[in-house]
């Protein structure tokens, strides 16, 4: 009877092909969301972003463009702004960041919440403001006898 001869099947790819040599375990994957250039970010803009989910992503002011508008107190020894704006790619997202003097929210395509602090008192309870769409919300300072205020979270809620 004759004999096939049989190639050998494809080559997989082992587990261990990206691992480090002589591990069976692949490397580590773990994304903790940091906000990237964010060092960068603060030194130019004056403006602490620490983490999201990519969702909502700092941007920059455009009277033509669907943006969330954070108004704050201009302050040149701390190189903040007088607005940031952000852009949301998602109908959920969030973005951590520390942004103080905050007295006024604005938002265009998605309502927002944002999480507020008392400036000068991390410890005090946040306060959480809801923004609808295409709205308009004043925070902190912007408030009658409002004391100053930190922006530290916002959320695209839909």
């Amino acid at each position: 009877m004759p004999t096939l001869a049989s190639a050998d099947p494809a080559p997989s790819p082992s587990p261990s092909a990206s691992a480090a040599p002589g591990s069976d375990v692949p490397p580590s994957a773990v994304e903790d969301f940091s906000y990237p250039n964010a060092a960068k970010i603060q030194q130019v803009k004056g403006i602490k972003l620490i983490k999201g989910d990519g969702h909502i992503m700092l941007a920059d002011c455009d009277a033509s463009a669907q943006q969330i508008k954070v108004l704050t107190v201009k302050s040149s020894t701390a190189n903040q702004q007088g607005a940031y704006c952000f852009k949301a790619t998602a109908k959920n997202g969030y973005l951590t960041l520390e942004l103080p003097r905050v007295f006024a929210l604005e938002t265009d395509d998605h309502p927002i919440s944002a999480r507020l602090t008392p400036q000068g008192n991390q410890q005090a309870p946040a306060t959480t403001v809801s923004v609808d769409k295409n709205g308009y919300q004043s925070v902190g300072e912007g408030v009658a006898g409002g004391a100053p205020a930190v922006l530290v979270e916002i959320r695209v809620t839909g």
